[in-house]
């Protein structure tokens, strides 16, 4: 196993301003995402935009008051009996 930070995840208040901040400001290369999510690819990572008050809600916490942070970090481990392809990230809702 290869530990490292498979990926980053800001909870954002305004997520096109924030896709542009790292799309065309930082000029960091966005993934196809769904509409509610903005994911771009880093060197060996991903960086993850959501709403901080959905990102609050998976967290199975407040986004009120001094609990929640508005981040999340993530170690993606494969199972190698599954093709890689069945992989689908839980923050890629439709």
């Amino acid at each position: 196993m290869n530990p490292r930070i498979s990926m980053i995840t800001l909870g954002v208040t305004d997520l096109e301003r924030s896709i542009r901040f790292y799309r065309d400001g930082l000029g960091f290369p966005q993934m196809e995402s769904p509409p509610s999510v903005a994911f771009f690819t880093l060197s060996g990572s991903w960086l993850g935009l959501y709403g901080y008050e959905a990102l609050a809600e998976d967290a199975t916490l407040s986004s009120q008051g001094s609990g929640f942070r508005g981040f999340s970090l993530a170690h993606v481990v494969w199972n190698l009996n599954l093709p890689r392809k069945s992989f689908r990230h839980p923050m890629a809702r439709t």
